[in-house]
């Protein structure tokens, strides 16, 4: 079977060269962290094939919009479709290759930096593996082709800094996409959190933040702690003081009108809580802002 590494019809790639990287990005305060090393585009990349037995210095992240292609990371294989992505870890065994019939395009992207460990594990952990599926919408292309047109200008600080801070946002969109609804999961706990917000001038029970997404009690409490690290009351209390705060910054209402409209009779209460959150009492905030 015939195998190639590029020279696809209509491939483009970036390479950054390694002086460049060492010299400008990787001890740069603020794109250290994290920064491309190389960037491209192959479409219908028949016969793409890549084997690493020793993976690169470098982390890898493909995104097929089309066709298929099979990885295989750690010995753990995966089939790629269209509307997919995979992350491969530096210094990992790895392969990849697109499929005979139904080659993939793909936008894939190397990087490195400070970060790029605790980046990967973050995928991993958020989609249990080395694949993801992230529905296709223009958003995350029209990045990827801001990245890639910034470097392909030149390698000017500020083409680097520019095209490196859009990486972080790039991976952002495939680690928390905004149609996050595609896990049930995850839509009913933001469901809960704009029900929250619409209700802050009360006091709501976790027993009606579970019922505004048909859920019991405690598996409601088990879902929404495990995607946002709080309880839901803990989260509803921080929504409170942060509408807090704007009435404090904002408006000229006393403290007791204030908790009032928090839905808190108890002007005792509410100052403690703002000051557990806040680390100072509603007074002391509102005259070191205003100072």
């Amino acid at each position: 079977m015939q195998r190639k590494k590029e020279g696809f019809q209509g491939q483009k790639a970036v390479v950054i060269p390694r002086k460049i990287i060492s010299g400008q990005c990787a001890d740069h305060p603020v794109i250290g962290n994290l920064y491309v090393t190389d960037i491209g585009y192959y479409p219908r990349a028949r016969y793409h094939y890549r084997e690493r037995l020793h993976g690169i210095d470098q982390y890898i992240f493909i995104y097929c919009i089309e066709g298929k292609g099979t990885v295989s990371i750690r010995k753990n294989n995966y089939s790629i479709e269209a509307g997919e992505f995979f992350i491969v870890p530096s210094d990992v065994p790895h392969s990849y290759m697109a499929d005979a019939d139904h080659p993939w395009t793909i936008y894939w992207i190397h990087f490195k930096g400070k970060t790029a460990a605790a980046v990967t594990d973050l995928f991993v952990n958020r989609y249990n593996g080395y694949k993801g599926f992230r529905q296709y919408t223009d958003r995350a292309t029209q990045l990827f082709e801001e990245i890639y047109q910034y470097l392909e200008r030149g390698y000017s600080l500020d083409h680097l800094i520019y095209s490196n801070m859009c990486l972080q946002h790039f991976l952002g969109t495939f680690l928390y996409p905004k149609n996050d609804s595609d896990t049930a999961a995850v839509g009913q706990h933001n469901m809960a959190i704009d029900f929250m917000n619409r209700h802050l001038d009360r006091m709501l029970t976790v027993e009606e933040m579970a019922g505004s997404v048909n859920l019991s009690s405690s598996h409601f409490t088990y879902i929404f702690k495990t995607k946002t690290g709080f309880t839901p009351i803990e989260y509803f209390n921080h929504l409170k003081v942060q509408k807090a705060c704007q009435y404090l910054l904002f408006t000229e209402l006393r403290i007791k009108e204030i908790a009032y409209e928090l839905g808190i009779e108890d002007q005792s209460y509410f100052s403690r809580l703002f000051t557990k959150v806040m680390g100072v009492s509603p007074n002391e905030y509102r005259e070191r802002r205003s100072g």
